[in-house]
């Protein structure tokens, strides 16, 4: 960390996740599970852990009895080193009434910055999936002098239509800002690319504090750092651009480089997790040198039983992540990622699936692109996953194809 610098992070973990339903049915996107062992705020939380910030803030809102389970379980920092992850419930402290954008979820939370009094305040949203050296984003930002920095990433133009897309010039200074623009401006020396925010900003703090009091009173603005707070100051030439492409992380792959991705819907969800059972994954779990970190069950190793190749009776695993506790007992997963204690039944086969913790798989079940909810128990000989018709009259099917299979379906 720079010397004799007080950062305070604040995460963002309080959106509803509409279009992540029924995943969010029960929970708050940033809670939702990913990649078998983990919750979707792990991810950054582990960043600013493992860049050596420990002073976090999460603010919750929607949902938050399962997060808030997590972080308790998982999170807790040292108290004697004034090190902590901290959830902190809306609170309606401006008035009767909750978060009404991302500026306002701050600005209702300011005591936190007042008690705190730290030089900088990093404001990072807490349902991405990324891993980011945050130290090296901080020392570009007091390199530029100005009193906020947000983190960019090139993507291809007719995806930048979902994100904030950001012009800057050749100092990498922002000149406009536009949220979710219909005709995406493309970057000058990438024609086919836009420059697009991925949601995490570093603040000067007594300019943070400024500048959502000044917007807490304007009867004009929604109160979102994407749409209003950072058009703002972008037109008034005092927001710096991080190329979010430059990070490297020790034990890092090339290939690994600026990966981020906005999971926010379900077909964007699927794919992030299937990025991980690559055999050289664009986002690896493995590297000792910066950890992912979690909460973990007190569950036993998984289990592979039954080898009788005779009636292919034979509990076996391709491609695919096994968490602790589950049983392959005459099986077949491929391509799948498996939560802890999910137990697959004999001569059933589960490909290119996500399934929660403590899902059952009868016997002579064929389940293919599907996530399948916590607690599921499929019964024996269900398919799922073949027959699209067929699916949308069971289940809720994503537009690309993923069947999300909920306890609902088959009873609890």
């Amino acid at each position: 960390m720079p010397t004799g610098l007080n950062v305070l992070a604040l995460i963002l973990a309080g959106g509803e996740g509409k279009r992540l339903y029924p995943l969010t049915l029960d929970r708050v996107k940033s809670a939702v599970p990913f990649g078998g062992a983990y919750r979707i705020i792990d991810f950054v939380l582990s960043n600013f852990v493992n860049s050596g910030f420990f002073k976090i803030k999460v603010l919750t809102q929607y949902k938050s009895h399962s997060l808030n389970n997590h972080l308790s379980r998982g999170w807790r920092l040292s108290p004697l080193m004034n090190q902590y992850v901290d959830p902190v419930p809306a609170q309606m402290r401006r008035g009767p009434h909750w978060f009404q954008g991302t500026g306002d979820a701050v600005y209702q939370n300011l005591n936190l910055i007042l008690d705190e009094n730290p030089d900088l305040v990093c404001v990072f949203s807490g349902d991405h999936i990324f891993k980011m050296n945050i130290l090296q984003m901080m020392e570009a930002h007091l390199e530029t002098g100005s009193p906020v920095s947000v983190s960019a990433i090139p993507v291809p133009r007719e995806e930048a239509i979902s994100f904030g897309v950001i012009g800057v010039d050749k100092a990498w200074k922002a000149f406009s800002f536009i949220e979710k623009p219909e005709n995406p401006d493309t970057m000058p020396d990438a024609p086919g690319l836009s420059l697009v925010s991925m949601g995490n900003y570093i603040f000067e703090s007594r300019f943070l504090v400024d500048i959502l009091t000044k917007d807490a009173e304007d009867t004009n603005s929604s109160h979102d750092f994407g749409k209003d707070i950072l058009p703002k100051l972008s037109r008034e030439g005092r927001v710096s651009v991080y190329d979010f492409s430059r990070n490297t992380i020790p034990g890092m792959s090339e290939t690994e480089k600026g990966y981020w991705r906005d999971i926010g819907q379900l077909d964007a969800y699927w794919q992030a997790n299937m990025d991980l059972v690559e055999v050289s994954p664009s986002f690896n779990l493995y590297n000792p040198q910066w950890i992912i970190r979690t909460y973990r069950p007190q569950v036993p190793p998984a289990k592979f039983v039954f080898a009788d190749e005779a009636n292919r009776r034979v509990g076996i695993a391709t491609d695919s992540i096994v968490s602790g506790g589950c049983i392959i007992s005459g099986g077949h997963i491929d391509r799948s990622i498996l939560a802890h204690s999910v137990r697959i039944n004999s001569y059933s086969k589960v490909s290119e699936s996500i399934l929660f913790d403590d899902v059952d798989i009868g016997r002579y079940s064929r389940i293919r692109k599907a996530i399948i909810e916590k607690g599921v128990k499929i019964p024996a000989n269900t398919v799922i996953g073949y027959e699209p018709e067929e699916d949308k009259k069971r289940f809720h099917v994503s537009p690309g194809g993923v069947v999300v299979v909920t306890r609902a379906d088959f009873g609890r």
